[in-house]
């Protein structure tokens, strides 16, 4: 009997690829870069499995190039903006992805390029290398306290609860937040407090985004957004750059409307090596690493490991968005 054709679009880690490779034949693009369109649609003719990154275009055109064999896509990545959800479910094709594993990773990122961001680290550090310390300087790179300030979470989700959750307990900062539904978890071991937008933006001391990419979504921080928040406020986006509108975000950082921003995601991404977010004093840009842990990326390629072998088996799968 033959074994069920499986694509993997990047090599991911070894203990995802191993559970592939005992059960299927498996194929799996070698190159750094994601393969070209063209590629692609012939390299998923005739697999009952996919294996995707955010990178792909996951759509009718690929449905239709796969032919009646496919039977999964699984996503190697907590979004799917990039896969057509609706057309897959009219072909009954299931779709997974991999919530929870990158959870606490993605909030400590978050973290990251908030105390980055708040106390001029990497300016700090190309002021170094650039030969400029000369000695202890007392007016020198002074960035903002983190103790007891203010904290705004858009999107109180799991990641969005447990950034709340550190920066609350280990520097006493209040929390606001903004969602489709009260988190009561939040309210009661937070003490948290969900506002409307734009309470949440004149009263916060550093905006953290935490919300999926969709047509409410896209380009909800522009620069009408950024001149509602304090002029010493930093803005932390580690969700997806498309919620930022990058050019009205560089005018924010250059004129001082806001105080500084750090990026785990960028629109475009990668953004080029001209693009002025990457030559501002007060942006901390990382490329997008939010979930580059070991044991992130380890639980991240059982779970689509083990999304692609039970779709295959027209079995629910472990973590389904279909």
């Amino acid at each position: 009997m033959s074994r069920p054709r499986v694509f993997v679009t990047r090599r991911i880690p070894e203990v995802g690829l191993e559970r592939l490779a005992r059960d299927c034949d498996l194929e799996v693009w070698p190159e750094h870069l994601p393969p070209a369109r063209a590629i692609l649609l012939e390299k998923v003719r005739g697999c009952a499995g996919v294996l995707t990154m955010l990178s792909e275009q996951v759509d009718e055109e690929l449905f239709a190039a796969a032919g009646d064999s496919l039977k999964v896509i699984s996503q190697f990545a907590v979004g799917f903006n990039n896969i057509d959800v609706a057309a897959a479910r009219s072909r009954g094709i299931a779709v997974g992805n991999t919530p929870g594993a990158l959870t606490a990773a993605t909030a400590d990122m978050a973290f990251t390029l908030l105390i980055a961001a708040a106390r001029r680290l990497i300016e700090a550090h190309e002021y170094i290398h650039a030969g400029n310390w000369k000695t202890w300087e007392p007016l020198g790179h002074i960035g903002w306290d983190l103790e007891g300030k203010t904290i705004g979470i858009v999107g109180m989700g799991r990641i969005g609860y447990a950034l709340a959750r550190r920066c609350h307990g280990g520097w006493g900062m209040q929390v606001l937040y903004t969602s489709r539904t009260p988190k009561e978890e939040a309210e009661t071991n937070l003490g948290a407090r969900r506002v409307e937008f734009e309470e949440l933006l004149e009263q916060s001391d550093f905006v953290s985004v935490h919300t999926d990419l969709n047509s409410e979504t896209a380009g909800l921080f522009n620069a009408s957004v950024f001149g509602k928040m304090k002029s010493n406020a930093i803005f932390i986006n580690t969700a997806r750059g498309g919620i930022h509108v990058q050019q009205d975000l560089v005018a924010a950082l250059k004129t001082g409307t806001i105080g500084a921003a750090g990026l785990d995601v960028t629109d475009p991404e990668p953004p080029a090596l001209d693009d002025e977010i990457l030559h501002l004093p007060n942006c901390v840009v990382a490329p997008h690493i939010g979930s580059a842990t070991v044991s992130t990326r380890n639980a991240m390629a059982e779970i689509a490991a083990d999304n692609l072998l039970l779709g295959i088996q027209g079995k629910p799968l472990r973590c389904s968005v279909t």
